[in-house]
């Protein structure tokens, strides 16, 4: 065991779309907790929870952080804000 603990914070939309977008709002609202790690973001079907959607790119940058621009997104990954 590594000592580390995941929280799993249920949260309900009507789509998958839906569900992206907000787990986006989540995230970067939750970028100011050095605990968090928004890029490893993702969705899942409330009755398929074993299936994960990624929220952003799912590549990790060179530091060891995840990309924070959409999944297959065009060009290179960055960890600036590309959900506008």
């Amino acid at each position: 065991m590594t000592g580390r603990f995941v929280i799993h914070l249920p949260v309900v939309a009507s789509d998958l779309l839906s569900a992206q977008r907000l787990a986006r709002v989540v995230a970067h609202w939750t970028h100011v907790l050095p605990q968090t790690d928004p890029g490893g973001t993702t969705v899942s079907v409330e009755d398929d929870q074993s299936v994960h959607h990624w929220v952003f790119c799912d590549r990790l940058l060179s530091s060891g952080l995840r990309c924070l621009l959409r999944p297959d997104h065009e060009g290179g990954c960055s960890r600036r804000r590309g959900w506008r």
